[in-house]
């Protein structure tokens, strides 16, 4: 057993900060001193003296033999992987090293539809054909939860040439699914299950909180530290376990898509966010689910509101309840809103501007929040009390805020792929008024973010029904990325 306490690459950057020498290498403010008065005032000298370059006593991402290998491995053990790597570059690099390790130009990979826009790119780097799979939908709430295990099945039977499965565990509203079978079925036909775990971090340390993608059986998966745990933003890592994913393959790939000048604030925030939960984490995760469990109960009491939890309509059998509902990470905080007559959009708006209390994101009905081992009483109070008073002076009787169609485009709608996204991505473009598009082909990613769910992709054929979507969702508040025209007046189209 490795010695949790350690923090080796902390401490090696620390003392490279401290050590006086003459700077004659990169960054170009050398330690700060070339650093602007304004940035400095902000974030003080001693966070520039510890931006460091790949000094030969700070080891070297792409071939780690020094500090950054022996925190790779200290990490492994922690997250109960076999191989860990960090990453720089966010989840979103590690999602599309997964698809560049597993599969190549014209294979299939199954994933679900409601996957993350970084799953798109690595279909668009590697050349993969996605066979998607419509994820569960409650109609009721308007909310996307897992695959199930059955659906898995089935794609395997019509497509047993796949090359990998890759799911989203837990979704970005604290919803985990039936990731154990999921892994027993993608194991039958001894193919690797990789899994987007952006969002569960933190699974590891506490037995409260839903299984781990790893203890679950995944052969990947790739953790956002900085979403739930200590590090800082962009720092993320990539375990694998088992021999069905070939580590060099992975190494090439993530030298593909890393940077080669990497931030060791980043990766020293990996260091540390790692020794933390290792030495703290379950203390650490029962004062957060203490203060989650308060502002759920507290929220709830509140006429008007609602909250997302496992137990409630249409999941009365509970836990195994229903296959694309079988945990629920308990500091994921969902509110239904609607019961006011305002969306989740709106709710949104006057919680940050009046109260200050500022959520993770919105939808037509609902506003997720976040909580984590960073938050505090007083947090909880201020949100508890701002809904209090959201409920009490804003609340709209005379409208009742539902989904007009019944549906969730991401679960129902046929999606149509004329051309692979690499092929759409890469090809001869033409950008259209709105209302030119339908039928068209699309040549760009078009997703409201967050959570960053792409309702379009390049090589769809664009239905009307998606672009009144895109519409509803852009006039209710919401904001849409990845296309070309921001003001969505335009969308690129294959010519």
């Amino acid at each position: 057993m490795l010695n949790q306490n350690q923090t080796p690459l902390l401490d090696a950057l620390k003392a490279n900060a401290a050590r006086p020498h003459a700077p004659f290498y990169t960054p170009g403010h050398k330690l700060g001193k070339g650093i602007s008065q304004p940035l400095a005032d902000l974030l003080g000298k001693a966070v520039f003296r510890a931006d460091l370059t790949e000094l030969a006593d700070l080891d070297n991402l792409f071939a780690p033999q020094g500090v950054i290998q022996a925190a790779q491995q200290l990490a492994a053990q922690a997250f109960g992987a076999s191989q860990t790597w960090f990453l720089v570059n966010g989840s979103t690099c590690g999602i599309e090293a997964a698809i560049l390790a597993t599969c190549g130009t014209g294979d299939k990979i199954i994933l679900p539809r409601n996957v993350h826009s970084s799953a798109i790119a690595g279909l668009i780097l590697s050349g993969a054909i996605p066979i998607f799979l419509n994820p569960e939908y409650d109609p009721v709430l308007d909310i996307a939860h897992s695959i199930t295990p059955n659906a898995v099945e089935s794609a395997l039977q019509q497509h047993p040439d796949a090359k990998a499965v890759l799911t989203v565990y837990p979704t970005y509203y604290g919803v985990c699914g039936d990731l154990s079978a999921i892994a027993n079925i993608t194991h039958q036909y001894n193919i690797p299950l990789l899994v987007d775990e952006a969002h569960g971090a933190h699974f590891a340390f506490h037995p409260e909180l839903p299984t781990p993608a790893l203890a679950a059986g995944a052969d990947l998966t790739v953790q956002s530290i900085h979403k739930v745990l200590g590090a800082m933003t962009q720092a993320s890592m990539l375990h694998i376990q088992g021999d069905r994913i070939d580590c060099d393959r992975i190494n090439k790939a993530l030298q593909l898509v890393q940077s080669t000048s990497p931030s060791y604030l980043l990766l020293a925030s990996l260091d540390a966010a790692r020794q933390q939960m290792a030495l703290h984490g379950k203390i650490l995760m029962s004062r957060t689910l203490q203060l989650a469990n308060e502002a759920r109960t507290k929220i709830s009491q509140i006429p008007g509101l609602s909250v997302l939890q496992i137990l409630s309509p249409p999941y009365q059998g509970g836990l195994g309840g229903s296959p694309d509902f079988v945990a629920l990470d308990e500091t994921r905080l969902t509110v239904t809103v609607s019961g006011l007559g305002l969306t989740g959009f709106e709710a949104d708006e006057i919680l940050d501007e009046k109260f200050a209390v500022t959520a993770e994101f919105a939808s037509l009905q609902h506003i997720t929040f976040i909580i984590s081992l960073g938050n505090t009483p007083a947090d909880i109070k201020q949100l508890v009390q701002g809904f209090t008073t959201l409920a009490k002076e804003y609340r709209r009787t005379n409208l009742t805020v539902t989904n007009p169609n019944g549906q969730n485009l991401l679960t129902t709608q046929e999606y149509t792929l004329h051309f692979s996204p690499r092929e759409a991505f890469f090809a001869v473009s033409e950008a259209l008024p709105l209302a030119q598009t339908s039928d068209r082909i699309c040549a760009e990613i078009i997703c409201p973010y967050p959570p960053g769910i792409p309702v379009l992709m390049p090589g769809e054929i664009i239905t009307k029904p998606v672009l009144d979507y895109l519409q509803q969702i852009q006039a209710m508040g919401g904001f849409i990325s990845g296309c070309n025209d921001s003001s969505l007046k335009t969308l690129k189209v294959v010519k």
